[in-house]
């Protein structure tokens, strides 16, 4: 057996313990396992840890990194990486992984799926109507014959599109790279594009639903100028990051009745303040940065950071590496 690593585990201030029993499970076994307590001191917490993984990549600070003089790995439990702190880290030689997006697609392509349901059939409005006793309003709308556009065609846009034509949704969708006909099809998309075609789709869509990483080129993909391609009766959904939509220009566009409705997990701000417009505007519906935030997904990605600390007890490079990426 390979040598045993001391772990700390950052758990994230009113994390679920679901994802701390799913990493006492997958990875305590094998190494010597702590969680970190923020109510004592750093320096004895970190002294001799090999091996730190961090729940979302935004738990850990610089004064836990200069605080551990022999770590070596840094894993994210997490996808996106805008909020991890990379120029710091880069200072040390500390590789780090994140856990990529087939760990989460499934819930995200649910949660996607549930937004849409409860924007097309207004069930903020129904919730309101059933308290005060109105019955049989306000008329819904079906899922089945409309055209969904993914914009990007990875994991999580994939498990969406297999769901969609389930309700009996046309599928579409734009992607950086070439998507083969046979990956398509297994997919049950009925056509990728090229990411330049986006502008010919969105006036085709009815729902258009978001699925990339940030960066400073897909930083409010869906802007004011495409937000006004689209047609009056189409919704956004978007269970990805806020930065990808400009937030203000959803929201005047479903306020005049430019598009019909949105629903997101993400917003610009996070949390919204409690004025925010996002929350109570008619039409917009919002859940909490939830979609990923389930049984499944905890236990992949535990299971998926056991198998990149065992890798380092055994002298390989970790799965999934991204601090050799581009600093963006």
């Amino acid at each position: 057996m390979a040598n045993r690593l001391n772990v700390i585990y950052l758990p994230g201030r009113g994390a679920d313990p679901t994802w701390e029993r799913e990493v006492v499970a997958a990875i305590g076994p094998k190494h010597n396992l702590t969680i970190y307590d923020e109510s004592k001191p750093l320096e004895p917490q970190f002294a001799d840890v090999d091996a730190v993984v961090d729940l979302g990549g935004s738990w850990g600070t610089r004064e836990m990194l200069d605080a551990a003089p022999k770590v070596k790995f840094w894993q994210i439990m997490g996808t996106g990486m805008e909020h991890f702190d990379f120029d710091y880290w880069s200072t040390r030689p500390v590789m780090i992984s994140n856990c990529p997006g087939p760990m989460s697609a499934i819930p995200l392509a649910e949660h996607a799926i549930l937004l849409m349901m409860l924007v097309r059939r207004n069930y903020p409005q129904q919730v309101v109507n059933l308290a005060n006793g109105l019955m049989y309003q306000p008329m819904g709308f079906e899922l089945a014959g409309q055209t969904l556009l993914c914009i990007g065609f990875g994991a999580s846009a994939r498990e969406l599109s297999k769901r969609a034509k389930g309700f009996g949704m046309r599928v579409i969708a734009t992607d950086i790279v070439e998507v083969d006909d046979a990956t398509r099809e297994e997919w049950g998309a009925d056509a990728v594009y090229p990411a330049d075609r986006l502008d010919d789709l969105i006036p085709q869509a009815d729902v258009i639903s978001l699925h990339l990483h940030v960066t400073p080129e897909t930083r409010h993909t869906l802007d004011a100028r495409r937000i006004a391609m689209m047609k009056p009766t189409s919704i956004i959904v978007n269970v990805a990051r806020g930065a990808l939509v400009d937030e203000e220009a959803m929201i005047a566009a479903v306020r005049e009745g430019r598009i019909a409705g949105a629903g997101t997990d993400v917003a610009t701000q996070e949390p919204p303040s409690p004025g925010s417009p996002l929350l109570t505007t008619p039409g917009i519906v919002v859940t909490p940065h939830t979609a990923g935030v389930t049984d499944g997904t905890a236990r992949r990605r535990a299971e998926g950071s056991a198998v990149n600390i065992d890798r380092i007890a055994e002298g390989l490079d970790p799965l999934h590496r991204v601090d050799r990426l581009p600093k963006v």
